[in-house]
């Protein structure tokens, strides 16, 4: 997993020129780039890396900063930066993919205004915290914080990246039903070695058994009875 800094798949787009005196002067003016990095910070927007036709390379913009090469300026609507991305990185340590299944399907995203914004998707930023020697100050690991910003190359010109519970895609052999789903946040943390009610066997053979435990208390979150749950009352006379 890199750390502050990752590689993304090359994208071929315009820059709005302000960005790069600083937003004093030259609105409303563009020029070819490629996006090719981004940079990661806790607590703020996505920073994307471009080189130019000049050969110079600038650091660290937000995705306002872009459009898509296809469209001239006067098309492209501006849009505030919130309006494209809803959540600040998670983390200094982003994981770049590009998920098969939805490489260049049509998606689309539902935004502050709560209105539908469609485009096509290009590739997912996720967050982690992989060394356990550093204090861990993020949410990125938290089941119900964690968030992902999928790329997304809107239909207006400009790009966004937006979370997994913002986006419906579309792939046409398969997503038949027209609905938005009302599904509940995740919360659970799934670890199959977190209980109490099996071990190993003391032992050195390769192929070892495994034990149920017949002492521990049935634990809350248990969706499903445990034949042993009551063990330790009887063993105690209770």
């Amino acid at each position: 997993m890199a750390y502050l800094n990752a590689n993304i798949p090359v994208t071929y787009a315009q820059i709005r020129r302000e960005y790069l005196y600083d937003l004093k002067k030259h609105h409303g003016e563009v020029e070819d780039c490629i996006i090719f990095g981004l940079t990661c910070i806790t607590g703020r927007a996505l920073l994307f890396h471009a080189i130019m036709e000049n050969g110079a390379v600038f650091y660290r913009l937000p995705i306002s900063a872009f459009i898509q090469r296809e469209f001239t300026i006067t098309d492209v609507p501006r849009r505030r930066l919130d309006k494209l991305q809803l959540w600040n990185s998670f983390s200094y340590y982003p994981s770049v993919h590009r998920w098969d299944i939805l490489d260049g399907q049509a998606g689309k995203y539902i935004g502050k205004d709560k209105k539908w914004h469609p485009g096509k998707y290009l590739f997912t930023v996720d967050f982690a915290h992989p060394e356990s020697n550093i204090l861990d100050t993020d949410h990125s690991e938290i089941p119900h914080e964690h968030k992902c910003a999928h790329i997304i190359a809107l239909d207006d010109g400009n790009f966004a990246a937006q979370p997994n519970n913002r986006c419906i895609w579309d792939i046409p052999s398969f997503t038949v039903r027209d609905e938005t789903p009302d599904w509940k946040v995740q919360t659970n943390e799934w670890n199959v070695e977190d209980s109490r009610a099996w071990r190993t066997e003391d032992t050195d053979k390769f192929f070892y058994e495994i034990e149920e435990k017949r002492t521990y208390t049935k634990r809350k979150d248990y969706d499903t009875d445990i034949s042993y749950e009551n063990e330790v009352d009887k063993s105690n006379g209770d």
